[in-house]
């Protein structure tokens, strides 16, 4: 009888020691387990839009890689800048536990969910008040596109000097003309133009361009009929931040070459597609749909870079000059490195005078009123540092070569 409590006691005080074993870490190599995420993407267009499918692709994929199966995940599109946002947006808060939204104009609304239903994350791309709404629950994102701007603007560079270059590779005024279909004279436009204008300047020094705006982000009929404005004032190559194919098929009709956005378009514009930048949104949609599954915090306001695989260009089409890849690839290099910086205020002039100074609407309080110093410097370099305030973008400034029609 005594070896038998004996017994009983050593087996009571091994079953305690492995239970004791597995509370206190015993399991420390096992992987912890991530939460079931449901997510939504409202959209402001549907798949017809370059913009909006960059970001359904992009959403797809993300969902995929972090285990979402098409259960888990809905996307809603053609929801305008208005209060059929919000409605969407409380509509799917019932459901989702972490919301998406891909236009600048949705920002408004999504804020008021998001105070509505502190319980749902709730990311906003291209917005600005992320940083001083302080909303636990809402954030905004972005990418430093300006980077992948540059690059397009360098290969169009490029192709004017293989069009129209001389033994010395030099273009006349009349044949460095670019033209731009913007969409609106915001900041996230006038960044994105100014960038590739850089780009494009880099190469073919005095090069000039006009900018058209068709006030509004998708409209295919006014792109293509803004393009081919452009074209009939004499530019020899046009690129755009507007979101359907009416830029890149009027160069097409009248083979002007053309650098798009969001994506290639060399399916319907095989003569005249020569690259395009664009912002790869999923290590974005990943990075967010990760911190909910296993309860981390979002950043606030989060931009994306060439290194996170955020900012992307495609291979050069076959209407792209010979050697644009090695020279971007050479570019690409200094972007990272830090030896090149897209705003650096020795390339460019405001009203004939170098730029020492910018003081940016960083904080944006709807009242247009700038507050931030956003020219820095790096080692010998003097720069605006773009989009490190905040995610979205603020330089605004129109610098001499760029002429803005905004009629």
């Amino acid at each position: 009888m005594k070896n038998l409590k004996k017994v009983l006691a050593v087996v009571m005080a091994i079953a305690l020691i492995v239970t004791c074993f597995a509370a206190c870490g015993g399991n420390e190599n096992k992987e912890p387990e991530t939460k079931s995420v449901k997510a939504a993407l409202i959209c402001l267009h549907g798949d017809s839009s370059t913009y909006d499918k960059n970001f359904i692709d992009a959403f797809k994929q993300a969902c995929a890689n972090k285990g979402l199966t098409v259960d888990d995940y809905t996307i809603v599109t053609d929801i305008p800048e208005g209060t059929a946002c919000y409605d969407q947006a409380a509509d799917l808060a019932e459901t989702y536990d972490i919301i998406f939204a891909d236009s600048f104009g949705h920002e408004p609304y999504m804020i008021q969910a998001a105070k509505e239903f502190p319980n749902v994350q709730f990311c906003h791309a291209t917005g600005t008040k992320a940083h001083t709404e302080g909303v636990a629950n809402y954030h905004n994102a972005f990418a430093s596109i300006y980077e992948g701007r540059y690059l397009a603007g360098v290969a169009a560079g490029l192709k004017l000097v293989e069009l129209y270059g001389d033994a010395e590779g030099k273009v006349s005024d009349e044949n460095a003309k670019i033209g731009y279909v913007g969409a609106w004279p915001y900041a996230e436009v006038i960044s994105g133009y100014t960038s590739f204008f850089l780009g494009a300047k880099s190469v073919v020094e005095n090069a000039t361009m006009e900018v058209r705006y068709t006030n509004s982000w998708y409209d295919e009929a006014a792109e293509k009929t803004t393009a081919l404005a452009l074209i009939d004032n004499g530019c020899k190559l046009i690129s755009q931040h507007a979101d359907s194919w009416g830029a890149p098929t009027a160069c097409e009709e009248k083979n002007i070459p053309n650098v798009s956005y969001n994506g290639s378009t060399v399916e319907k514009c095989p003569n005249t597609f020569i690259i395009a930048s664009k912002i790869n949104w999923a290590p974005y949609f990943e990075y967010a749909i990760d911190c909910v599954q296993n309860d981390k915090a979002i950043d606030t306001d989060w931009t994306g870079t060439i290194a996170t695989g955020s900012v992307e260009i495609t291979a050069p089409g076959t209407a792209a000059a010979k050697g644009t890849q090695e020279k971007l690839d050479a570019v690409i290099a200094g972007l990272k490195d830090g030896s090149i910086k897209v705003f650096d205020c020795s390339t460019f002039t405001v009203d004939g005078k170098p730029l020492t100074s910018f003081i940016a609407d960083v904080d944006d309080a709807g009242d247009f009123v700038p507050e931030t110093e956003v020219v820095e410097k790096s080692g010998d370099i003097t720069f605006v540092n773009e989009s490190a305030k905040r995610s979205a973008p603020y330089f605004n400034i129109i610098i001499d070569g760029i002429t803005a029609v905004t009629e």
